[in-house]
């Protein structure tokens, strides 16, 4: 104890004391966030897509276009507070201004396989773009309350990945995978609760469009006793992402309607019809009204008004994901083996059997990266220390021997 005039204090008390005045100083401090660059237009962001994700042209060009706009969103609300002397949009408000255009936000939703690229190009985009990058999965994902994780994690993520800087926080790209996950498997309406499936949906809605979060700053679950820290959503980019098996049934469904009695012949019938043979094509034909058929609520497919297909890769789109992209897997392995004096070459017939191998596999580009393991472990055993090994070239034979 230490004497006062007044009375004692404890030491403990002191320490505590001196912690609640340094946090309510640093809440208060207002946190200091660089301008934004200048925004690269959607041709630089497509060329620097490129550069890491083989393929999905169309995909790379809508998500190009609606991350410029979104940026130059952000760029208009920037000059229109910097005018105003700093003023900030209310929370919740509508965000980027240009005089009286009111520039709204646009969510993305790609629709395609495991394996072909979905998270990747989110990765991507943020890079290229510098903000802060967060991964949710809605599988854990439950209404507030129950068991699982709360939507709001998907926000003290970002948070976490912005060292903790709510302003930076605000430009980040939040992408949540497997959002066909918490579809709701039936149309009928449940007297029961739907916690991991339109529950989350609900509580995902103002989420995406904007709102201000409340985040227990160490995580875990919230507790009346804990301070918060406030982030604003309105301007955060959010992209969802899932495969959304057979939904593909659902839009050939709508498609055949319109063929009534014998030998009569629907356009609509035949398109679809034809569109089989090229896979994942029927998908193109995606409406908001399939995706409230396969389980999202209406409301949900409205905060996602960017909608996308991502196609299947073939065989040769994964013998160009084993060479060209710069942290190809081939590279990777080169540059290992190189670290230990060995020179490392792939033969092009060697190449296009394990791209054949992983495609049998229908996991995707994922597939290489399990057929590169298990086909380069003995190398990768051997070459460390190994004086006499100069030179590993993988042939067609040697993929058939080890891969079966």
């Amino acid at each position: 104890m230490l004497p006062g005039p007044d009375g004692n204090i404890c030491v403990d008390c002191i320490h505590r004391a001196h912690e609640i005045v340094t946090m309510q100083e640093k809440r208060t401090q207002k946190q200091k966030v660089e301008p934004l660059p200048p925004t690269p237009t959607p041709k630089e962001i497509k060329a620097f897509l490129d550069q890491y994700v083989i393929g999905q042209d169309e995909t790379k060009k809508v998500l190009s276009v609606a991350v410029h706009n979104h940026y130059r969103r952000l760029e208009a609300q920037e000059k229109a507070d910097k005018a105003k002397g700093g003023s900030k949009t209310a929370p919740g408000g509508f965000g980027g201004r240009t005089d009286d255009v009111e520039i709204e936000k646009s969510n993305i939703l790609l629709v395609g396989p495991t394996g072909s690229g979905k998270t990747l190009l989110a990765k991507t985009l943020a890079k290229i773009l510098g903000v802060p990058f967060a991964i949710g999965d809605a599988t854990v994902l439950t209404q507030a309350g129950y068991v699982g994780e709360d939507v709001e994690n998907l926000v003290r993520y970002l948070l976490q990945n912005a060292d903790g800087n709510v302003e930076l926080a605000k430009r980040g790209i939040i992408y949540v995978d497997e959002i066909d996950k918490i579809a709701s498997k039936t149309d009928n309406v449940s007297i029961t609760r739907d916690v991991g499936g339109e529950g989350v949906q609900q509580t995902l809605l103002k989420l995406i469009e904007g709102t201000v979060c409340r985040i227990p700053p160490k995580g875990g679950r919230k507790h009346p006793d804990q301070e918060y820290i406030e982030v604003d959503t309105t301007n955060i980019l959010f992209i969802c992402g899932g495969a959304f098996v057979d939904l593909d049934k659902i839009i050939k469904a709508r498609s055949d309607k319109g063929a009534i009695g014998f030998g009569s012949i629907d356009e609509n019938a035949e398109k679809a019809a034809s569109k089989d043979n090229d896979g994942l094509s029927v998908l193109k034909d995606v409406r908001p009204e399939d995706l409230v058929k396969y389980g999202l609520i209406p409301e949900f497919t409205g905060r996602l008004p960017v909608v996308t297909v991502m196609d299947e890769l073939s065989e040769d789109d994964l013998v160009r994901i084993l060479t060209e992209p710069k942290n190809s897997l081939v590279r990777q392995y080169t540059k290992l083996l190189a670290m230990d004096g060995v020179e490392l070459t792939f033969e092009t017939a060697a190449l296009k059997a394990l791209a054949k191998k992983a495609l049998e596999r229908k996991t995707g580009a994922r597939g290489l990266r399990a057929e590169m393991e298990k086909l380069m472990t003995d190398v990768m055993y051997e070459a460390p220390g190994n004086s006499k090994m100069k030179k590993v070239v993988v042939t067609e034979q040697m993929i058939e021997q080890r891969l079966g």
